[in-house]
């Protein structure tokens, strides 16, 4: 089954032209070339708990639970569908679906995209940064944050930086995803 046909996801399936556009416009605001670069996974935000149960049942109809783990608290699932999700060049099978957490997001659906650049961990932000332009990052309501999330047995650092507007996130990490969880299972 398609994750488009998947009644439990109908709210994310007309969520996506809505990310789509402001993820292209975030990435323009901070002059980001988003063509060359390699997206390793999509992620959700919700607010209960029964959003991201529904959630989770909708992708278990339509891929596999390929990871489980719990991250500054609270439970994030990982799952690989069997039809990709579209946003501009990319076609992610991954989809990271969090617990809510403490902080509330402003909109319940796609959140943010995380960019691979490979190479050492702590070159991450110089790598990153070097991506993005002064003008653009220096413009008002937007932020730029570093962070370390860590699973229980993650033994892969893995930082990250991140680029937000608010609504909608851009992230880079050095590993991809699967790799940090094949870390986690040695």
């Amino acid at each position: 089954m398609s994750w488009q046909d998947t009644e439990e996801l109908q709210d994310i399936v007309a969520d996506l032209p809505r990310f789509t556009q402001a993820l292209e416009a975030l990435a323009a605001r901070v002059g980001l070339d988003l063509a060359p670069l390699n997206a390793d996974h999509i992620s959700l935000r919700c607010h209960q708990n029964t959003t991201a149960e529904r959630w989770q049942r909708g992708f278990e109809r339509c891929g596999e639970l390929f990871s489980e783990s719990v991250i500054n608290g609270r439970p994030i699932r990982l799952f690989r569908l069997h039809q990709p999700v579209c946003v501009a060049h990319w076609r992610f099978t991954l989809i990271e679906l969090p617990w809510p957490g403490e902080k509330r997001y402003p909109h319940e659906g796609w959140e943010h995209i995380e960019i691979v650049l490979p190479g050492a961990p702590e070159t991450l932000n110089a790598r990153a940064l070097a991506l993005l332009s002064d003008e653009g990052l220096s413009k008002p309501g937007l932020s730029v944050k570093t962070s370390a999330p860590k699973g229980e047995n993650e033994r892969l650092a893995n930082p990250t930086l991140a680029v937000t507007d608010g609504s909608i996130t851009i992230k880079f990490h050095p590993y991809k995803l699967e790799d940090v969880v094949a870390s986690e299972r040695q």
